[in-house]
């Protein structure tokens, strides 16, 4: 049996699916900097006692550090974060994956929840954006 490869072309098709590329890496690498800086319990609490001034320690872009003061999720992925990464920002918080999750859907956690038990995102509509369903 033959696994078909995908172009990024088509992967980029897919709504709401971002798909991390060597560029993205590089994109983000001073961000993900950061959310692995937050492994460190000493650098969580300097983080939540000033956050712009933490974020000033690192080679963010402006908008990456906007996008980490919004806990703006979709925007930080935009902009080539990790998910593996930005966890880490989501853990300082005390949020828990779900919670996380949902604010990448515009959910409420119960409702991402309920979403997800039954079966996840419908297949129509979400396969591409480009109309090809």
């Amino acid at each position: 049996m033959r696994t078909r490869l995908y172009s990024l072309d088509e992967l980029n098709d897919i709504p709401g699916t971002t798909v991390f590329t060597a560029l993205r890496s590089r994109q983000a690498y001073h961000l993900h900097k950061f959310c692995m800086s937050l492994m460190e319990p000493g650098n969580r609490d300097q983080f939540r006692l000033g956050e712009r001034a933490y974020l000033d320690k690192f080679r963010m872009s402006d908008a990456q550090k906007q996008a980490v003061v919004d806990r703006d999720f979709n925007q930080l992925i935009e902009l080539g974060g990790n998910i593996y990464f930005l966890v880490k920002l989501s853990n300082t918080d005390g949020w828990s994956t779900q919670k996380a999750v949902g604010s990448m859907t515009d959910m409420t956690p119960d409702e991402y929840a309920a979403m997800m038990r039954a079966g996840g995102r419908p297949i129509k509509g979400n396969r591409s954006i480009r109309g090809k369903n």
